[in-house]
């Protein structure tokens, strides 16, 4: 699975002067781990999310918003935003930031 270089570039603007955040290759896409916890990344043209179950329960309710999962096996607490749910920096924002929230509530690795 082949990332947006254009999304991921829009993620790591969002995330300047976040600390704790580094970047890892997963999924077939790009992932941005804060702490050694994934929290979001970029796949094709839909951002990762991850929210925990509650979070991502209360998330696929919301339009542009999908289950997210690896072969064909749902990872529970993670959701897809398509991308015309993040077509604004400020749509894009406030999604990083629910997860950003959710991770720091995680023990750091």
């Amino acid at each position: 699975m082949v990332y947006s270089e254009s999304l991921a570039a829009r993620i790591r603007q969002a995330l300047q002067g976040q600390r704790g955040i580094t970047e890892k290759k997963m999924f077939g896409g790009i992932g941005f781990l804060l702490h050694g916890n994934m929290c979001v990344g970029a796949a094709q043209t839909a951002l990762i999310v991850r929210l925990g179950p509650e979070g991502a329960d209360a998330a696929r309710r919301l339009p542009s918003v999908v289950e997210f999962d690896v072969a064909g096996r749902p990872l529970k607490g993670w959701v897809m935003i398509e991308a015309e749910g993040i077509e604004s920096d400020e749509q894009l924002a406030a999604w990083i930031e629910r997860a950003v929230e959710f991770v720091e509530t995680l023990p750091r690795k």
